[in-house]
Parts: structure tokens; sequence; C-alpha cells
């Protein structure tokens, strides 16, 4: 747990930037814990902790028991068109 005084981070917003890539950077003010800093993927952890990545959404492993066998195409792929 890292614990910057205000006037720590108001020296040093990039080391801040830094620490909170290996968690929250606490911001004290006059003694008192007052604001938390965090990198944008934790805090949309926080406020969305049941949503997932599009990854997770399109695995679909319950899918893995479906059968299906795709009609064959036929060799009319390509056509000519009439543009009159």
């Amino acid at each position: 747990m890292i614990t910057m005084s205000s006037r720590e981070f108001n020296q040093d917003v990039s080391k801040a930037k830094r620490y909170s890539h290996s968690g929250p950077v606490f911001i004290s003010d006059r003694g008192h814990v007052a604001h938390v800093l965090l990198t944008i993927d934790e805090y949309h952890k926080i406020i969305n902790p049941d949503q997932k990545t599009i990854v997770e959404l399109l695995s679909m492993p319950e899918a893995g028991d479906i059968e299906f066998e795709p009609p064959k195409l036929s060799n009319k792929l390509i056509r000519p068109e009439d543009f009159d």
C-alpha cells in the first residue's frame, strides 16, 4: 500500500502514476487519506465487477456440445451482374 502526502503528489505526479501500476496510491491531506489514484483498468474492475471482456463474451464455452454441419456451397458463387 502506497501513501503519498498531497504535497508529495503535487511535486511528483509522474511518480504517483508509476506507483499506481502496482496498486492504488492513497493521497493524504493533513494526515488523513483523502484521495485514491487508480489506473483506469482497476477503476473499471471496481465499477463493473461482472463485466466481461469481448473475448470472454465470444468464447461461449457452453457451445462446445453443439453439432453443426454447414451446407455445401454450390458452384454458383460468382455470377455476372446485369446493370441494365
